[in-house]
């Protein structure tokens, strides 16, 4: 998995291994392939099929979150330059078990969109308003990545970011969410040091307030597929009852009760979501089987 620039939208880090068409790679090592057992599993791909997000604890070493939380206490610049300025931070997401999740949501050949370190000093009080990072969208499931590193413990009191599962597939725009303050299922996720959490772009999510002394980081990268993202994850047992029972019923409790009685639409958009990821039209998680009944790809 190589990450790749379109220079029309941002530069390469440092320096560059050719450019052609606008488009460039940085020098890295000879490539290897990633292996079968860093990719996600058919499990943790029906976990983010069905709720926007997969939270992965222990990928990245304790010296190395040390090293990038230096950087970031230290850091200059705008917070849309950290990614330039940290090596540390590009190492990150050079792990090979890094790599094989990213690869399993886009591809080998992702194309850089962009990033920010996210700060919020101790004794913030307020909170960011709901939104959902995506733009004026036009795609009917292909989806852009964004892998929130944390380099540090982020306790519940030091405001790690609340999200609202199931979210991803309402599609809004940005902040028209913004008015509103709480919704039922809402979950907030206390974090570990070394901890990725990646997003659906379209799941609706905030940042919360800090009550501690210490500011709390979270750097967010986020990276656009450049092929179809099909049967791209570890497809071992993606038909398992195991799995059939993530995406009809659920593991986390009271998440989607905020649907309602759109529920059963909701069901239909993750039905067709984990035809498109599975690259399998028969398979048909919908409520009552309603793609199967419609005859619908």
């Amino acid at each position: 998995m190589r990450i790749t620039y379109d220079e029309s939208v941002a530069k390469a880090p440092a320096q560059i291994e050719r450019s052609y068409g606008g488009v460039a790679t940085l020098i890295q090592p000879e490539e290897e392939e990633v292996e079968k057992r860093h990719l996600l599993t058919s499990a943790q791909m029906a976990h983010f099929v069905k709720y926007g997000f997969v939270k992965i604890e222990d990928l990245v070493p304790d010296e190395l979150n040390r090293a990038v939380l230096e950087d970031q206490r230290r850091s200059i610049g705008t917070k849309w330059d950290f990614w330039y300025l940290s090596e540390n931070v590009r190492k990150v997401f050079e792990l090979p078990q890094v790599k094989g999740i990213l690869q399993s949501f886009v591809g080998d050949a992702p194309i850089y969109d962009h990033s920010f370190l996210h700060r919020v000093r101790g004794h913030k009080t307020v909170a960011q308003d709901w939104h959902s990072d995506s733009m004026p969208d036009a795609r009917p499931f292909a989806f852009d990545v964004q892998a929130f590193y944390w380099s540090h413990d982020a306790p519940l009191e030091m405001g790690p970011t609340m999200l609202l599962p199931g979210s991803h597939l309402r599609k809004v725009n940005i902040a028209s969410i913004g008015r509103y303050k709480n919704f039922v299922g809402q979950l907030q996720l206390p974090i570990k040091a070394g901890t990725i959490t990646f997003f659906h772009h379209g799941l609706w999510h905030c940042a919360q307030p800090n009550s501690t002394d210490t500011d709390r980081f979270v750097f967010k990268l986020r990276l656009r597929p450049n092929q179809e993202q099909i049967r791209l994850f570890n497809m071992d047992g993606y038909d398992s009852p195991e799995v059939m029972q993530i995406l009809q019923k659920g593991i986390i409790p009271g998440a989607t009760y905020w649907q309602g009685d759109f529920d059963r639409l909701d069901s239909v958009q993750h039905a067709r979501f984990w035809r498109y990821v599975t690259g399998d039209n028969k398979v048909d998680i919908a409520f009552e089987t309603a793609l199967t009944r419609m005859h619908l790809q």
